[in-house]
């Protein structure tokens, strides 16, 4: 009965972490590069970066006051 129960808590357990995941999905990047100069050697090399972007929210306009 032990056996049952705790199949059945792993079981909930498990799609209740996937639910989750699903609603938060995975977030969009974008690859940035920037040129960077070598002090010592005057060498010029490209830096890149993963870099999220962040959905823009659209909000209310505040009312004004009379």
């Amino acid at each position: 009965m032990k056996k049952l129960f705790y199949a059945v808590c792993l079981i909930a357990g498990i799609s209740f972490i996937h639910i989750n995941n699903s609603y938060a999905g995975a977030p969009e990047t974008k690859k940035v590069c920037v040129e960077q100069k070598d002090p010592k050697t005057g060498k010029s090399k490209e830096v890149c970066k993963d870099v999220k972007i962040h959905k823009k929210l659209d909000g209310t306009k505040v009312p004004e006051k009379k």
